[in-house]
């Protein structure tokens, strides 16, 4: 039986012989499946007849290769390659202009506009040909039109003034916009004088008129409301403009117009003649008017001399700080010679009428008042005393005002200070000075000026890049996007990715201090205020703090708290101050060498140059003997340097009594904080009750400064830390400070009741976690890296804030010391240190049953009976403390010893009462 293949299945079997062969007897057994199949077949090849692949098309050449692609590409390349490094140049340029000097780029800056101002006048001047007058002829005269003339001289004038004033830059705001207002105001006018031309008359119409500025300035006003009102309208502009570049309030405007005909020699008028050498450029005014107008209270002298006010200067320096007049002062003959105290009054009140008239001090008064100094507290009464009559000077060649406002002979107002100190009445109630003693801060120019920071270096490149690498090893999505360089240590800012978490950059400390070469890597992680993670990672290259730079700081900021102290700056760059009667109280600890000494030297420094004697009064204990003695014999002290830590526990105990003191003003007065009542008694409010020969005065800041706690803690642990912990809970309002330092913070010298009331803390550098833990409540100071490098924790904040101590030198110090002890001696307490010289041997075994024992010693020697039950009833004690009063009456041979239950013998005759009750006071010694 022959098998049947159909023509459809030729095609799909012919790939597959063998399979045929295979299969001969399977296909001949089953005839009466034939013509289905048949019928499968022609379906199936109906099906696949169009699947047929078409054949393959040739590719298609490849087209020869353009010699002009190539030369394009090369182009290409070429450009490209000239923008990158062009780029490279400008950001080379652009980064080392950022790292430039501030004045050398205000320099820079004032060059070009010069030579943009030359550009200009060449162009309108003298009409430049070429691109550049072209360009000159577009800008500038389109611009201004018929004024394009005074261009190039309004740019040099700018110029100038950055070459003049480069330090500062807080009157530019303020120039430029008057500028604007003056040039808007002045080609609007020009324009409608000039008939007002459109745009349809042509650019040259315009050009001709007030150019495009004048055109914009003065359309839409004659359009809208007529020439009429328009050219008012620009005339007040323009003399706004004009006010506001010269820096003249209106109500200064008749005083500027007289001064300017005495200058012109049109007016007469001695009331000006101060003003003659006042000149009207703008930034000097600037200045002097600055200086003028606060009227601070407290004035610094340059040289660190004494003077002594009279009658007069204080009366005319009263007028100007708006104090009642002390007694009244008869007027110089305006025909006799005039003397020094002529000289005073007459630049005082000459100073006086400049502050009230809104107008600065000339310069003759400058010079006639450089010498003369008043006492910082205005509330103050000056008691003149006698002083011999100084001797005349010849007046200075380069002073010609001086000569015309006193011929011959001008006395000098300098005066010594006296050798011998002054007798001031001691007063048990407050702490004061005599009201004759004049006092003048020291000059900021004792210290020394630090050199300007940097705010990127080579090493933070570094120190980016590797971190970037960290990142980049560990598979961290995280980049640096920023730094803040600090004078210690840089900041740098991680930002992480997103569902990154903050712990695997925490747990990349070690790995980031391996990659930058330092072990003292610390993360904050998040930086407060920014969604950031910190890295401060120690300068290679450490910049020096310097207190002057900080004291100037605040010094312009205007401050007047005399409790203001500098602490140094922070890892941002600003500078860090904090008013101590606002911390109120503060601890200071740091291993040695870490930079406390230097604090304290700071601070103490500080008040020296902010406050008088009147302000604040110190207390300074030092153990130690040689950390504090450069400030022996300043007039701010109230008791000799402490250095004996049982005299340091009767001083606490004394400044706890003094505190008590002035609660007791205070509460009598109904006022809550000395401040207010200070005020009060400046103001004359609060008067002492009717036949009391007390003189309320003003209650000074008390700063008591305590140099080693470790030591005070080990001799009278249990006076020192009640006294102290006394003071830190109540003394806030009485205007009385604690400053505890310490090189031991472990928590047998900072105990749990000395934390809990002292708020502010500073940690510089520790030796171990744990006396972190004991300053900040957490840890950090233990990777700090010395010499100043401290955590500030003020009171209030909530996480501490890293920072660079300032630092004074010896040479600084000693000199604002030597200015401050010129002005006046030390007026001591003697009540601070009486306990040292009457001192109360209180045996320890008595306690806090000292008043109990002396009631018990009374009734037993009185009675002559000495019963234990009678103590229990009579005193209403329990039976264990009655035996306790009689074993301590019988160790001081007040009764003899027991019998049993017979009472005990009275050793003690009832005349002999008042020596058994001193010798219990521990007063025997008197």
């Amino acid at each position: 039986m022959s098998a049947v293949v159909s023509p459809g299945n030729l095609t799909p079997m012919a790939s597959r012989p063998s399979a045929a062969k295979k299969q001969p007897a399977k296909k001949a057994a089953a005839p009466a499946k034939a013509p289905a199949k048949k019928a499968a077949a022609k379906k199936a090849a109906a099906r696949k007849a169009p699947a047929k692949k078409a054949p393959p098309k040739k590719a298609a050449p490849k087209p020869a290769p353009s010699p002009t692609g190539g030369v394009y590409r090369l182009v290409r390349a070429l450009w490209l390659g000239l923008a990158h490094a062009v780029g490279a140049v400008f950001r080379g340029i652009g980064q080392g202009a950022k790292n430039l000097d501030p004045a050398h780029r205000k320099d820079g800056i004032a060059l070009l506009l010069f030579g943009i101002a030359l550009i200009v006048a060449a162009g309108t001047w003298a009409n430049l040909k070429g691109p550049v007058g072209g360009l000159v002829e577009i800008l500038v005269t389109g611009a201004f039109g018929r004024l394009d003339l005074l261009v190039p001289i309004l740019l040099a004038v700018i110029a100038v003034r950055f070459i003049r004033h480069p330090e500062q830059p807080e009157a530019n705001g303020r120039i430029v916009i008057g500028l604007s207002a003056l040039v808007i105001g002045v080609l609007g006018q020009v324009h409608i004088a000039c008939g007002s031309p459109a745009r349809s008359d042509g650019m040259q119409a315009i050009r001709d008129a007030g150019g495009l500025i004048g055109w914009a300035a003065a359309t839409p006003l004659t359009y809208t409301m007529t020439e009429v009102l328009a050219v008012p309208l620009l005339a007040l502009l323009t003399i706004f403009g004009l006010l506001v570049v010269t820096a003249t309030p209106v109500n200064a405007i008749p005083q500027r117009l007289r001064a300017l005909g005495v200058r012109l020699g049109v007016l007469h008028d001695h009331d000006a003649e101060g003003y003659e050498e006042y000149t009207d450029d703008d930034e000097r005014y600037d200045e002097q008017w600055r200086e003028a107008l606060p009227a601070r209270p407290r004035k610094r002298s340059s040289a660190p001399k004494a003077y002594d006010p009279d009658n007069a200067e204080e009366e005319a320096l009263s007028q100007r700080r708006g104090r009642p007049r002390r007694s009244a002062v008869p007027q110089p003959d305006p025909q006799r010679h005039m003397d020094a105290v002529d000289v005073a009054a007459a630049a005082a009140a000459a100073l006086d009428g400049a502050v009230l008239h809104g107008m600065p001090p000339s310069p003759l008064v400058a010079d006639l008042t450089q010498g003369v100094s008043i006492g910082d507290r205005e509330e103050t009464t000056p008691v003149p005393t006698p002083a011999p009559a100084p001797k005349p000077s010849p007046v200075p060649a380069a002073r010609p005002k001086q000569e015309k406002l006193q011929p011959g002979t001008v006395p000098d107002l300098t005066k010594k200070a006296p050798e011998e100190p002054r007798d001031l009445p001691p007063r048990a109630e407050q702490l004061q000075l005599s009201g004759d003693i004049t006092y003048s801060l020291p000059s900021l120019d004792l210290l020394t000026r630090g050199g300007p920071g940097k705010a990127r270096s080579e090493a933070n490149d570094a120190v980016v890049a590797s971190l970037t690498q960290v990142f980049t090893e560990f598979k961290v999505d995280a980049a640096v996007t920023g730094f803040t360089r600090g004078p210690t240590v840089t900041r740098y800012e991680v930002e992480l990715g997103p569902a990154v978490k903050v712990e695997r950059i925490t747990a990349l400390t070690k790995n980031i201090a391996y990659a930058v070469a330092s072990p003292d890597v610390r993360i904050i992680s998040p930086i407060p205020g920014k969604s950031a993670v910190g890295i401060e990672i120690p300068n290679t290259d450490r910049e020096m703090v310097n207190l002057g730079d900080v004291l100037r700081l605040a010094e312009s900021a205007e401050d007047d708290d005399p409790m203001l102290v500098a602490f140094g700056k922070d890892v941002e760059g600003g500078y860090v101050m904090h008013s101590l009667a606002k911390m109120p109280h503060m601890l200071v600890a740091g291993a040695t060498g870490s930079g406390k000494s230097s604090c304290i030297n700071c601070l103490i420094t500080s008040v020296m140059m902010r406050a008088t004697p009147e302000d604040v009064r110190l207390i300074l204990v030092d153990p130690k003997r040689v950390e504090l003695t450069a400030y022996e014999g300043i007039p701010h002290l109230i008791t000799p340097i402490i250095t004996n830590p049982k005299r340091a526990a009767e001083a606490l105990q004394w400044v706890v009594r003094e505190m008590d003191l002035r609660y007791d003003d205070l509460a009598a007065y109904g006022y809550r904080h000395i401040d207010d009542f200070n005020q009060a008694v400046r103001e004359g409010k609060v008067k002492p009750p009717e036949g009391s020969e007390r003189e309320l005065q003003p209650y000074p800041y008390l700063l008591v400064i305590v140099d080693e706690l470790a030591d005070l803690m080990m001799v009278a642990p249990r006076d020192v830390e009640d006294s102290i912990v006394r003071i830190t809970q109540l003394a806030r309002a009485a205007g009385i400070h604690l400053v505890l330092a310490t090189q031991r913070p472990s928590v047998d010298v900072v105990t749990g009741l000395i934390k809990a009331n002292v708020p502010s803390r500073l940690a510089f550098a520790t030796s171990s976690l744990a006396d972190s833990r004991v300053i900040l409540d957490q840890p950090g100071a233990e990777k700090l890296i010395g010499k100043g490098d401290g955590l500030f924790l003020p009171m209030g904040a909530n996480k501490p804030t890293r920072m660079q101590g300032a630092f004074v030198t010896e040479a600084e110090v000693a000199a604002v010391v030597k200015h401050c002890k010129d002005q006046m001696t030390p007026v001591f307490r003697d009540d601070v240190t009486v306990g040292t010289k009457q001192k109360k041997e209180i045996d320890e075994d008595i306690g806090d049953d000292l008043d109990l024992l002396c009631q018990a010693a009374e009734l037993v020697v009185s009675t002559q009976f000495g019963s234990t039950s009678m103590l229990q009833r009579k005193l209403r004690v329990g039976f264990a403390k009655a035996g306790r009063l009689m074993d301590l009456m019988e160790s001081r041979n007040i009764v003899g010893p027991s019998e049993g239950s017979k009472a005990r013998d009275v050793l003690v005759k009832p005349d002999e009462l008042d020596g058994v009750l001193a010798l219990i006071r521990g007063e025997s010694e008197e």
